[in-house]
């Protein structure tokens, strides 16, 4: 079976730093794959190699055997940020934004199809949005902009996802409703790799974890990500006591 996401042996610099050295990963289809690590440990930089925006110094990524540019022409990946560069002044409304995910199969005329707005609407259903779908982008609260981001993804037809920090700063209907998204998208085949904080949360969401900084430190079953002694590796932590704060 090929992997739909396959990181060898990458490297990335920016200047002096080292954001990922030497980091591999392999994650299988129809799989949630929990991403942890702390603050600049090399989640976000993953994260933008795997998509192709950030080209390695060292390494090959290949994304459902093929190159990150082919999988994004050809729609198979779609990426929610953490933080979204977006001007939420910017007169868009909801449904809009979902509509960009369908960008890439319009063609030049950007007109959208019977096709396209019936994708939408099964997205903007899909993460409760539907009667928020006219209303302008900026006057959703945190949880609600991060789920239409979800749905934008969903609406292009991305069978592979990354969610940045999906649930950070969330409420806890938006959380669950992200959460039950995934595991329904992972049950009908769709791949997914997701960073997050929330350890205790994890069992629940993820098949698999790995644990990241600068490179893979782990990779498997999330209970043994989650024994403080992987921890302390991955947060610098005394193993016997800080580490077992995080569970």
């Amino acid at each position: 079976m090929t992997a739909a996401i396959e990181v060898r042996d990458v490297s990335v610099r920016y200047g002096e730093v080292r954001a990922l050295e030497s980091a591999s990963l392999t994650v299988a289809p129809g799989r949630v794959t929990g991403l942890i690590g702390m603050n600049g440990s090399g989640k976000s930089t993953l994260f933008k190699s795997i998509m192709g925006s950030v080209r390695p110094d060292r390494g090959e990524v290949r994304i459902a055997g093929g190159t990150p540019a082919m999988a994004r022409k050809q729609g198979l990946v779609g990426y929610v940020p953490q933080s979204e560069a977006v001007d939420w002044a910017f007169p868009v409304s909801v449904r809009d934004v979902v509509m960009m995910g369908r960008y890439g199969g319009l063609g030049m005329a950007r007109r959208p199809r019977r096709v396209d707005h019936e994708a939408v609407a099964e997205a903007l259903e899909r993460v409760e949005l539907t009667e928020y779908a006219d209303r302008q982008i900026g006057q959703l609260s945190g949880g609600q902009k991060k789920r239409a981001f979800v749905a934008r993804g969903i609406a292009q037809g991305a069978r592979i996802l990354l969610l940045d920090e999906p649930f950070a700063g969330v409420d806890k209907r938006s959380e669950g409703t992200i959460g039950r998204l995934l595991r329904e998208l992972a049950a009908g085949g769709h791949t997914i790799l997701v960073s997050t904080h929330d350890l205790h949360a994890l069992p629940a969401l993820a098949d698999e974890a790995a644990l990241i900084q600068r490179r893979i430190l782990f990779h498997g079953a999330v209970a043994e990500a989650l024994r403080p002694e992987r921890l302390a590796l991955a947060f610098g932590l005394d193993v016997t006591t800080d580490a077992r704060s995080l569970v």
